[in-house]
């Protein structure tokens, strides 16, 4: 398949673009420094969000569509300017992603957008499924239900379009675990917060694997839950990665701290959600790692 990538560079991004070339699909990746340069012959850079830049000349013939682009939520406090490039990024992309398909004589087959399980909102009561009409009230409720209206425009292209709600992914190499696990590390380790707030987390292993998954089954679309089916609650969470990692689990991190520390950002991890992957479970999708030990022991021991 021809595939393209907006937000290739990130996280998940870099992860998901080795995993597509080992697959022999073509990957374009939609960056604004198409300069540089590709050392794999199935991979391209295509130029995007600049002036004058036409990337849909480049793009005639892709049979899918990936967008990941977005500033990061967890590399800096959230002021008023950072909130609003938050929402901003996520929201101008996925415009020109769907200026994009609608300029295209032949459209992709799917368009997989990135989202992200804030949109349910924050409970520690509650269980939320694909089917959940609840959405949050807060900041990135707000930023996730904005993103996923700008991207079902695509659906109104004839492009099967599927919305990735992600839980915090796990991996080795980036994203949030790097640095809830970093007081372990230092034999610091404890539970943050309550401890009561539910995580719901996914191996990147099957990040990648779900979104393989959905390029090849075409009934499946709308709003997709990318969270493992045993999230657990943070005490668990942080217990858990003490055993992993030889470490204790002893001096607890007082929510009042991390919120002087970090502001309204500190919901991260202070709050959240439990999100089961209903959709993908029942449409045959099988975890590699169901439970939490299982994929922090291949994190931190692989």
């Amino acid at each position: 398949m021809k595939i393209a990538i907006a937000g290739g560079t990130g996280f998940v991004g870099k992860s998901l673009t080795d995993y597509l070339l080992d697959q022999n699909h073509e990957v374009f990746i939609l960056t604004r420094n198409a300069a540089k340069a590709s050392h794999h012959p199935r991979l391209s850079f295509v130029e995007w969000l600049k002036v004058n830049s036409a990337p849909e000349t480049e793009l005639q013939d892709v049979d899918a569509v990936i967008n990941l682009a977005g500033e990061s939520l967890n590399s800096g406090r959230w002021t008023e300017a950072r909130k609003k490039r938050i929402l901003e990024s996520r929201v101008t992309a996925t415009k020109e992603i769907v200026r994009i398909l609608s300029s295209l004589p032949k459209k992709p087959k799917v368009l997989l957008n990135a989202s992200a399980v804030g949109i349910y909102g924050i409970s520690e009561s509650e269980t939320f499924t694909e089917e959940a009409t609840q959405i949050g009230n807060d900041f990135l409720a707000n930023t996730v239900s904005a993103w996923e209206q700008e991207a079902n425009k695509a659906s109104t292209l004839g492009v099967r379009t599927c919305f990735l709600r992600f839980g915090v992914v796990l991996g080795a190499n980036g994203g949030a675990l790097t640095r809830i696990v970093l007081p372990y590390q230092f034999f610091i380790g404890g539970t943050i917060g309550s401890g009561k707030q539910w995580l719901s987390w996914i191996h990147i292993d099957d990040v990648l694997k779900g979104i393989d998954f959905l390029l090849h089954h075409e009934n499946v679309s709308g709003p997709i839950n990318f969270t493992a089916p045993n999230p657990v609650q943070m005490k668990e969470f942080g217990q858990t990665a003490g055993t992993v990692l030889h470490r204790p689990h002893w001096l607890p991190v007082p929510g009042f701290a991390l919120q002087l520390l970090l502001g309204e950002m500190s919901m991260l991890v202070l709050e959240g959600q439990k999100v089961l992957p209903k959709k993908l479970v029942e449409n045959g999708f099988s975890f590699t790692y169901e439970t939490v030990e299982k994929a922090l022991s291949d994190i931190f021991r692989g």
